[in-house]
């Protein structure tokens, strides 16, 4: 699979860990205008939509191939089974997501965006904000210090 699809499921995905399916997955790759995906928000994922072009079924396929190689896999009762990251797919989720972090701020920055304080990180995963901070370390980018003061 090419890494732009693998990044854009796996990026889907994320949005969802343990608290939606592979249906929902896919509904969100195709862009989806179904009620309860518009509320949840998941159209604002970076993702929906990337396989606007394919059927259902073919985005299916795909996510059945993720699972099948080792980057996803379902976890919960055989009724309700939800999406979660192996451990290579996090590895690869990870280092995205804290990339999405440090364009943000670098958008910010460009457009003079103080935000109030850095609540937002707070619940995250903690190996992916040390990425994050250390992607900002390895910028050398004295821009960033006051986003950490905060």
């Amino acid at each position: 699979m090419p890494d732009d699809e693998l990044r854009a499921i796996l990026r889907a995905a994320d949005d969802i860990i343990a608290e939606g399916g592979r249906t929902l997955l896919t509904k969100i790759l195709k862009g989806s205008k179904e009620r309860k995906l518009l509320e949840l928000g998941l159209d604002h994922n970076p993702s929906y939509g990337f396989y606007r072009h394919l059927t259902l079924d073919q985005i299916t396929e795909k996510v059945d191939h993720m699972i099948q190689s080792g980057f996803l896999k379902t976890e919960g009762n055989w009724k309700f089974p939800t999406i979660i990251f192996t451990p290579l797919g996090w590895v690869i989720e990870k280092d995205r997501r804290a990339e999405e972090f440090v364009q943000e701020w670098d958008r910010w920055l460009d457009n003079n965006v103080t935000p109030l304080n850095m609540e937002y990180l707070k619940d995250r995963n903690r190996a992916m904000i040390f990425l994050f901070l250390y992607k900002i370390l390895c910028s050398r980018d004295n821009r960033y210090i006051p986003f950490l003061a905060l």
